[in-house]
Parts: C-alpha cells; structure tokens; sequence
C-alpha cells in the first residue's frame, strides 16, 4: 500500500503514521525522520537542510524532493509506504506522482486524518512546549488549511477522512475500515 497521511498539526499523524506502517507492513517516511537523519548523518543533502534552518529559513522543495526521491528508492519500499509530512502542496505532489508514474507506480489513497481546531489547540497546549502559545497554534492551524485544501482537492479521488477524534486505537481502527473499504 502507497499511503500519503495528511492532517493539521496536533492531528496525530505521527503516531498514527507509526501504528499504520507496522498494521500495513510498510515503512513510515516522515520528512521530519529524513531532515534529522541526513543532518545527523552530515551527507551533503543534510549540511543543506542545516545550512537552510540554521539560518531560520524553510528548506526548499528540491532539497525535500531530493530526499524523498533517495528513500523511495530504497528497497524496503517495494511494497509500498506511509508518506508522512510530504507532499504539501500541489506542486509536490505533481513530483510525488511524476516519480512513482516514472516507476509504474501510484499512490493507493491519501488519509485525511480530521480533527476540529479546537480540539487540536487544546492536544497542543497540554503538550506545554515552549513554542505551543495559543496564538502561534492557531496560525498554523490557518496555515495548514491555506496550504492543504488545494492537496486535498487534488487528491479527491483517492482521498479516505476519518474523524480523528478518539483514542489511538478507535482511530487507528477507522484508517484501517477506510483503507479496507477502498482497496
């Protein structure tokens, strides 16, 4: 199963991401995991992602695109994977697709993890992480919408949402329905 997870920040893609990927048998990918390791790993791609955050700035798509590309190929991905983090914009996800149709490959479904904004405000305040200010999550809950509604149109035919709302199990089990349902 190829598998793109998308939802707001404080959704719980990544711990879903890591419950879906040993249910499905499949590698989770988060570009966040590629950007520490290539950066721990100082190859050349990490001293560039350092380079970019080090000096405050977002790392440009081609870095990302590089990444992404290198893990894809590797071969635990053969039977597919759990993108997390990538793509986020439709410009990505026109290279996403250029690069699995350029290996005769397709993404199965893209999963919409949903959660109310308010529910996520609050997941994240009670974190009580320095930067999580009630403010600060509300613009990236707004930024997040911005940048993602045009993703989720692009992907309306393959697009699974679950409500995101429960405990890890309940909505780990949702994917799971939505994901059998679909194939």
């Amino acid at each position: 199963m190829r598998l793109v997870l998308v939802g707001p920040p404080g959704a719980g893609k990544g711990t879903q991401a890591q419950v879906l990927s040993t249910q499905l048998g499949v590698p989770h990918i988060s570009t966040g995991d590629l950007f520490r390791a290539h950066i721990s790993g100082q190859t050349e791609l990490g001293r560039e992602v350092k380079k970019y955050l080090d000096e405050g700035k977002l790392v440009p798509d081609s870095v990302t695109i590089d990444m992404v590309r290198e893990r894809l190929a590797e071969e635990d991905t053969g039977n597919g994977f759990l993108l997390d983090g990538f793509p986020r914009t439709t410009a990505q996800a026109d290279v996403l697709t250029a690069l699995l149709t350029s290996t005769d490959q397709r993404l199965d479904a893209v999963l919409e993890l949903d959660v109310p904004e308010d529910v996520v405000v609050g997941r994240l305040l009670a974190r009580g992480r320095e930067d999580d200010k009630e403010d600060v999550i509300r613009h990236r809950q707004q930024v997040y919408r911005s940048e993602t509604a045009p993703l989720l149109d692009y992907y309306r035919d393959i697009l699974l949402t679950i409500d995101a709302v429960g405990s890890v199990d309940e909505i780990t089990e949702r994917a799971l329905k939505a994901l059998r349902a679909s194939e």
